[in-house]
């Protein structure tokens, strides 16, 4: 029997071993969390309290804040990995989100809906036992929305998708106020009004700085098929409205000097970064150039604010 040689010994096994059971287990974890897209899901949940705050002119009792958040987080969870399934075509061949689990097979896609589908039937299921029938219908509605309309019938399909799939990401305020009251009412409608002139000037701006990935999956987002002036005007004809709803508020929410004050300083600033940016679109239209996502982070921040000077007006001036 002839030896074999050293040389062609198979010592791969002993020279790379297998990963432990406890890294797998966590990669396995982190795909599920990345499909949730939680810091997505954190400004969902930003919405949701200020709005139960402002219903309850204080703050909700600690289970009923805790049973909407959690739903909330479940559900905006399940919309997210629902999105995914659908859209891993696209997330394979844009660089922005070509490391998702699925775009990189982390994920079946069947196991993927499953873990949807299980999310959001826990997200139901705690808004009809902790908190009420109109949440839990809201929280359906914005779901089955953002996953039916937004990324199976706009999205590939209209420049506008945004826009009206942007509706989803409103509902969270109207959830805050149903879960205390049971109601609706005109301050949750303009809590919701502002979510939806913020969602383009909040978005726009990315798909401008990664304008190439929409041209190469063939998403027509508004700038992959418009030039830069026309996308920096309609962001600044939102602007305009976004802010002058958030004032509108103001007194419709019987809120006093804090809200106020916020409102107008940090109305002022997105106002005059949305100018800057259109005018720097009219110099060049090409979009080159435009530093268009520091609007995109301050947007962030706007909200942010806004929503914060919401509760704590309630809470401090009562």
């Amino acid at each position: 029997m002839t030896p074999v040689e050293p040389s062609r010994v198979d010592t791969s096994r002993e020279t790379q071993p297998s990963r432990p059971a406890s890294s797998r287990w966590r990669a396995v974890a982190g795909a599920y969390l990345a499909l949730m897209k939680l810091r997505v899901v954190e400004l969902l949940l930003i919405t949701t309290l200020p709005a139960m705050v402002l219903a309850e002119r204080g703050l909700p009792s600690p289970g009923l804040v805790a049973a909407t958040l959690v739903a909330g987080t479940l559900a905006g969870g399940s919309a997210h990995a629902f999105n995914q399934v659908l859209e891993r075509d696209i997330d394979a061949v844009m660089h922005r989100t070509r490391r998702r689990p699925l775009a990189r097979a982390q994920v079946p896609p069947y196991h993927a809906f499953a873990f949807a589908s299980l999310l959001l039937a826990g997200s139901t299921a705690i808004m009809l036992v902790w908190v009420n029938a109109l949440a839990a219908a809201l929280t359906i509605a914005a779901n089955l929305f953002y996953v039916l309309v937004y990324t199976m019938l706009l999205k590939r399909r209209t420049s506008q998708n945004i826009v009206w799939g942007g509706v989803a990401g409103c509902v969270p305020t109207l959830i805050g106020w149903a879960a205390v009251t049971g109601s609706l009412d005109w301050p949750p409608v303009l809590l919701f009004l502002v979510v939806f002139f913020w969602t383009p000037p909040h978005y726009w701006p990315l798909a401008m700085r990664y304008r190439e990935d929409y041209v190469r999956a063939e998403v027509p987002m508004l700038p992959a098929v418009a030039s830069a002036t026309t996308v920096a005007t309609q962001i600044l004809a939102y602007s305009w409205a976004m802010v002058v709803t958030t004032l509108a508020l103001w007194p419709v929410g019987d809120l006093g000097w804090i809200f106020g004050l916020l409102a107008v300083v940090t109305g002022a600033w997105f106002l005059s970064e949305a100018h800057r940016l259109h005018g720097r679109a009219r110099r060049d239209p090409s979009g080159a150039g435009l530093k268009a996502m520091r609007l995109f982070h301050g947007s962030i921040t706007y909200l942010t604010v806004v929503f914060a000077g919401v509760m704590a007006d309630v809470l401090i001036l009562g």
